[in-house]
């Protein structure tokens, strides 16, 4: 594609003519001064005939004639080589400037394809070319950008004219920090300045819009389409190429002025056009500019085309197939290409300073090992001139040894293949340096290798580099297996502190319930005896501050225990109905208590998640929305399917929580409001956030103050045929099933033992308590025959109930029901005592769930 002619070419332009004047003159000074000489010569050799001879001057005359047409012929045969010479030149030149044209016109191709607005400044930092890019930028502002305006001069009009002082330094710095250099205009875009010095002082500034960047997608797509369409179309009518977009059935679909310049036809007769084909036959034939072009026009095989004129002017035509479909013709007078020589050697010149520019050597050589084509990088390694270089062969560049070392790389590049190899090499100082050489052929159509470029890459730092790190890696195996041996020690010890911390939060678990549990314990039996009413507010408060203490001990053995890592999730598939309807049945007492209404919306469906980890989530949520919610309020437990999960969702009348503390109510010991009758340590969310996150379910929080929140969690639904059956218990009858049924009761402390026997003495139980093994055993030989055992987990001696139970049940002649209290929350202890098939109760023990347990065991 040709670019309209700049300043600077019109002037390279009239130089060349110029100089092509002053050739002309200097050929008929010559002709001239020949012709003077020939004159000269008839003039002598006539006077030298008519004069007589005296004292042999007529024979001097004579040799003086001869000696000036000698001179003459001389001067004749130089003036003929001169006029070869310049014939020669005026060819080389024509070739040249075609070469150069082509060039000339990839390089613009090139910068005109750029997203981006680029421009070229020269040393003195004047304005040698730019794209359209550029200068649509500086247009819509009316700033004169052309070929010769400075640098200065753009920088000082878009510092008063265009920037926007409002731009704040925040935002300039942020921006700077994501894209580097930038600029704002005053129009609210913004432009990324990337610019970079030649080594010959001229200046390249690429500017890149990225204010699109902060658009929607829409918006985007819509701007980029439409500047893509009148970049499109200001390009075509910027062309000094006529253009027409055809489609496949030959109708004209896109055209610019400079076609209907070049083919002297109307606007009306292309919109009107329905074989554009047929018309160019017509205008040709018209015009007398050659044959028909229909089957050239349609041909695939033909791509360029040329028709001259009987006025000696040239019409070169080209298409290119669309992809979807019809062809892409183009219209160029080519008639003047040799006038544009000189400023295309110029350009030629520029895309060297770019080459030049580049670290890497680069030189092209021919078929015949010849120099064409070098940069400024490859000059500098060997230490001579451009001038030097081209067209001198390789083995006057190279010693006979180096080129023998490359020599077979050489004959294969020849043969058309692609060599990349490494190899030392001295450069003009005579320092070896390691190479990276690559030789790429240039073949021709025909398949005929024409010459092959050279990519050289000074890799020396590279190797250098390479051989530290190969030393480094060896000293640093060396190190890495010493410390594999340290680490291996200190993961030992890690390993071995853990196991520490766990069995210290087992044991502390154990130690801190026991005295509570047995607290509730005698706290509970109290209850069953006639007490004065004094007495009974007292048992009454005695019982609350022992939910108090449970609850902040609790807490705090859960946080630690989660902390840990010691919590395991027993994954498995069950039905959430029962689930739910226990926490349904058990928090409409506290909402009845609390005068609140309590709904629920529960739908069927079968879950994969861990029962009882879920059920501590949802007793949490539960627990938050009845203390927050005033006497008059509601909360509702509902559950609803969502895809493949179904989320179990907690709604509340509170007060609602502020959007700014929505990320403080999952932070340990983090309260947003406390009353005084509300003991809490703010740990319950926490605790629901770590097991929301061991069993891997997602917790969502939505509130407005004033109004109330919601807080759900999302469980992935299960197919039910995974559910694993297990047997029923049996449903209580009306009569009390435990009314003189004997019970052994095994636990270590004996104010647990005392606490409970207490406690089933008032429920009319047969109790029998045993402190350890030993008096289990010796119960059970003594003819004692309990109905259900309840034993605790940690017993002395490192003896476990869960041993001790199955060992009695050997004893007796019908196993029966186990109930094994325990203060450890492990899923690893969950999973052995329902391997067991006993019942789990966990501390501190809670009377009404004791006896609801022991009247579904015990028939």
């Amino acid at each position: 594609m040709s670019t309209p002619m700049s300043d600077a070419d019109f002037l390279e332009l009239q130089s060349l003519r110029q100089e092509r004047k002053q050739l002309h003159q200097e050929r008929e000074s010559l002709i001239q001064a020949n012709y003077r000489l020939q004159q000269m010569n008839l003039a002598l050799i006539d006077r030298v005939e008519a004069a007589p001879d005296v004292g042999g001057r007529a024979y001097a005359a004579f040799e003086n004639s001869a000696l000036l047409a000698e001179q003459v012929r001389e001067r004749t045969a130089a003036l003929n080589a001169a006029l070869v010479d310049l014939r020669d030149s005026n060819q080389a030149l024509k070739q040249a400037h075609i070469e150069i044209e082509t060039l000339h016109n990839r390089l613009m191709d090139a910068i005109e394809s750029m997203a981006d607005a680029f421009v070229l400044f020269d040393e003195q930092k004047r304005m040698v070319l730019c794209n359209s890019r550029y200068r649509e930028i500086w247009q819509r502002y009316d700033l004169p950008v052309q070929v010769g305006t400075t640098l200065t001069e753009i920088t000082r009009y878009a510092t008063d004219v265009l920037l926007d002082d409002a731009t704040t330094q925040e935002e300039m710095q942020l921006y700077r920090q994501v894209y580097g250099q930038v600029v704002r205009l005053k129009d609210g875009r913004w432009l990324q300045v990337n610019q970079r010095e030649t080594s010959t002082g001229d200046l390249s500034i690429l500017y890149t819009d990225i204010t699109r960047l902060k658009a929607i997608e829409t918006e985007r797509r819509e701007a980029a389409l439409a500047e893509k369409s009148r970049v499109l179309q200001s390009t075509l009518e910027n062309l000094s190429q006529g253009v027409v977009l055809i489609s496949d059935r030959g109708i004209p679909e896109v055209w610019n002025s400079r076609l209907t310049e070049l083919m002297a036809i109307q606007e009306r007769e292309l919109r009107d056009c329905l074989d554009f084909p047929l018309m160019l036959n017509r205008i040709f034939d018209r015009a007398d500019l050659g044959s028909p072009l229909s089957g050239v026009l349609l041909s695939e095989d033909n791509m360029l085309s040329e028709v001259a004129g009987t006025d000696g002017s040239v019409l070169e035509i080209r298409q290119r197939p669309r992809a979807e479909g019809g062809r892409v013709i183009t219209f160029s007078d080519v008639t003047e290409r040799s006038l544009f020589a000189k400023a295309l050697q110029q350009s030629e010149q520029k895309m060297r300073l770019i080459t030049d520019a580049l670290p890497a050597m680069i030189c092209y050589i021919n078929a015949c090992l010849e120099y064409e084509f070098t940069n400024r990088a490859y000059q500098k390694w060997h230490g001579l001139q451009r001038d030097e270089l081209l067209g001198r062969h390789l083995s006057e560049v190279y010693s006979a040894h180096q080129l023998q070392r490359l020599a077979r790389y050489i004959d294969r590049v020849i043969q058309g293949d692609t060599v990349s190899f490494e190899v030392d090499e001295a450069n003009q100082q005579g320092e070896s340096r390691y190479l990276y050489k690559s030789y790429v052929p240039h073949i021709s159509a025909t398949g005929e290798t024409l010459g092959f470029f050279v990519l050289t890459q000074d890799i020396t730092e590279r190797r250098q580099t390479a051989q530290a790190l190969r030393d480094a890696n060896v000293l640093l195996e060396q190190r890495v297996e010493v410390r594999t041996s340290e680490l291996s020690e200190a993961k030992k010890q890690a390993e071995q502190a853990n196991i520490s911390k766990t069995k210290f939060l087992a044991a502390i678990s154990h130690d801190l319930l026991q005295p509570v549990n047995a607290a509730r314990l005698f706290n509970s039996a109290l209850t069953e005896y006639p007490l004065e009413k004094a007495a009974q507010q007292l048992v009454y408060s005695t019982g609350s501050s022992l939910n108090d203490i449970e609850g902040l001990i609790g807490a705090l053995v859960d946080i630690s225990k989660l902390d840990a890592g010691v919590v395991e999730a027993q994954m498995g598939a069950f039905s959430l109905d029962a689930l739910l309807e226990n926490l349904c049945y058990e928090y409409q007492c506290q909402a009845a208590l609390k005068q609140q209404r309590f709904r629920s919306r529960v739908v069927s469906c079968t879950v994969c998640s861990d029962s009882q980890l879920l059920g501590r989530i949802l007793r949490n949520f539960l627990t938050n929305a009845s203390r927050y919610t005033d006497p008059g309020g509601q909360v509702l437990l509902a559950s609803r399917k969502r895809g493949e999960y179904v989320s179990i969702e907690v709604w509340d009348t509170g007060e609602g929580i502020e959007a700014g503390k929505m990320s403080e109510i999952f932070r340990e010991f983090s309260r947003l409001k406390r009353n005084a009758s509300d003991k809490g340590l703010g740990l319950g969310l926490a605790i629901v956030e770590k097991i929301a996150r061991v069993l891997n379910h997602r917790i969502q929080v939505r509130s407005i103050p004033g109004k109330g929140s919601v807080f759900s969690i999302e469980v992935p639904l299960a197919n039910p045929d995974k559910i694993v059956c297990t047997e029923s218990l049996p449903l209580m009858h009306k009569a009390d099933p435990l009314e003189g049924r004997p019970v052994l009761v095994i636990d270590n402390d004996p104010a647990i033992c005392h606490g409970m026997e207490q406690l089933l003495d008032g429920w009319g139980v047969d109790v029998m308590v045993a402190l350890g093994r030993d008096d289990a055993c010796q119960l059970i030989d003594d003819g004692f025959s309990p109905d259900l055992i309840l034993v605790d987990y940690h017993l002395d001696n490192g003896v476990t109930g869960i041993n001790v139970a199955r060992e009695l049940n050997e004893r007796m002649v019908d196993p029966v029901p186990v109930i094994v209290v325990t203060a450890n929350y492990s899923g690893t202890l969950n999973v052995e005592i329902k391997a067991a098939q006993y019942q789990l109760l966990k501390k501190p023990v809670k009377p009404m769930n004791l006896r609801l347990l022991m009247g579904q065991l015990i028939r």
